[in-house]
């Protein structure tokens, strides 16, 4: 745990302008990807992030020469020197997606070994589909004291995602790019970031096609160049900045960011009565008066996406009459919600399925932050409420969000860093 807490003083609209990051899932996704190289790669627009941090990490433990600047946002990754082949456990727990070291490591080397990823707590999340490409391109995979390890020569193969899989259809193409012969995936995920990951591994050499629909053709090489590549904006800073403009009832201009990859986002403010506008790589947000209640119902790309819905009940808990909140993704993702229930706001929960009846006001008050985009989601109601809120356990927000607090301080938020006292370092879980 942090040894601060987020202290917010509420109550003020946002305004100005924020350039958005580099996206994390891209990222985290394509700093793996580099090992399939046979030569240096840069990586550029990487957001400075605790999950960047780590796969920092687990590169130079593999013996991959690397070279991160995370105020210049480039990472320099040259995988030659790579002797090991195992991820610890201890890694692989502090993040998710360190599921794509199997994939990598696999496709390059012909075995992985990797600890059961961690990550947020959001319920089941399964890796069987992952597993199950594996198998299919010709892995043998077994489990030792916690560690999967995966091994062999792999050839191209069909296969079939049971679910839509986004995390799946990454690794799966990351093995598949150096298989003997040809892959077909099919009843892929279609994220922006899969497309991404796609785009770098073809500039390195990689033959995809399809990525961005529910069929991915690949015809597997032998040898991967090294190169340069940039990766796109991100998609989840972009709506979280946007939601929290209309919940400050503030008037923000966004720049650098995709505003295609947010539709279905655009799609339901407008429905609450919030103005938005795009043009290029810049989206204005804007909100002057109330706002409705809605509908919401997460879906797989291009629908509404879950790390969103935390933050859009945020919003909600302010909207005029009740809303409905369906997630569909995750059975595990209304945490946020019995936190903001400490600051007067008002949701029933029935599994899957809240209820948000939204009140004239939330006031300040000590919270948790259960996950990542749960604690973006008790952010933007410590902005929209009156008086101090504290935010505790910030640290699981810094894994996917780079410098949240600044851009919001420069938007005319008021968020500082408080040190916690050995009281509150025993007890804050407990709030």
């Amino acid at each position: 745990m942090p040894d601060y807490k987020l202290v917010i003083d509420g109550g003020r609209e946002l305004r100005g302008e924020a350039y958005v990051s580099g996206g994390k899932n891209t990222s985290l996704a394509v700093v793996p990807a580099a090992l399939l190289a046979d030569g240096p790669c840069i990586i550029e627009n990487l957001p400075a992030i605790e999950d960047i941090r780590v796969l920092y990490r687990i590169l130079k433990y593999l013996g991959a020469k690397v070279d991160w600047h995370p105020e210049q946002k480039q990472m320099a990754i040259d995988p030659g020197g790579v002797t090991a082949l195992t991820v610890p456990y201890a890694y692989s727990q502090r993040m998710r997606a360190s599921y794509y070291m199997m994939g990598a490591l696999l496709g390059r080397y012909g075995r992985a070994e990797v600890g059961y990823p961690g990550g947020c707590d959001l319920g089941s999340r399964p890796i069987d589909q992952h597993l199950k490409g594996f198998k299919a391109l010709g892995a043998t995979i077994r489990d030792e004291n916690g560690m999967l390890v995966l091994e062999g020569k792999l050839k191209g193969a069909h296969v079939n995602f049971d679910m839509v899989t986004v995390g799946g259809t990454i690794n799966v193409m990351l093995a598949a790019a150096r298989a003997e012969g040809d892959s077909i995936l099919t009843n892929c995920a279609r994220e922006p970031h899969i497309v991404d990951t796609a785009n770098f591994l073809n500039r390195i050499g990689a033959r995809i096609r399809g990525a961005g629909t529910d069929t991915i053709r690949i015809r597997g090489t032998g040898r991967m160049d090294g190169g340069n590549y940039t990766v796109i904006p991100d998609q989840i800073e972009t709506g979280t900045l946007m939601i929290a403009a209309a919940a400050t009832r503030g008037d923000v201009v966004l720049r650098g960011c995709i505003p295609t990859h947010m539709e279905a986002l655009t799609a339901k403010l407008l429905e609450m009565g919030v103005m938005v506008t795009s043009q290029d790589d810049v989206i204005t947000v804007n909100l002057r008066q109330g706002h409705r209640a809605i509908r919401i119902s997460t879906q797989e790309y291009p629908g509404f996406p879950t790390d969103l819905q935390q933050p859009m009940s945020a919003l909600l808990t302010k909207a005029l009459g009740t809303s409905e909140v369906i997630e569909n993704i995750f059975e595990s993702r209304f945490k946020h919600l019995d936190e903001m229930r400490k600051m007067g706001a008002i949701s029933i929960i029935n599994g899957r399925l809240a209820h948000i009846e939204g009140v004239p006001e939330l006031h300040g008050a000590p919270v948790w932050a259960p996950d990542l985009r749960g604690g973006a989601a008790l952010v933007i109601a410590g902005l929209m409420a009156q008086g101090i809120t504290e935010v505790y356990n910030p640290g699981t927000i810094a894994r996917g969000y780079d410098h949240l607090e600044s851009k919001l301080t420069d938007l005319g938020a008021r968020i500082s860093r408080a040190p916690l006292d050995p009281e509150e370092n025993g007890n804050a879980n407990g709030l």
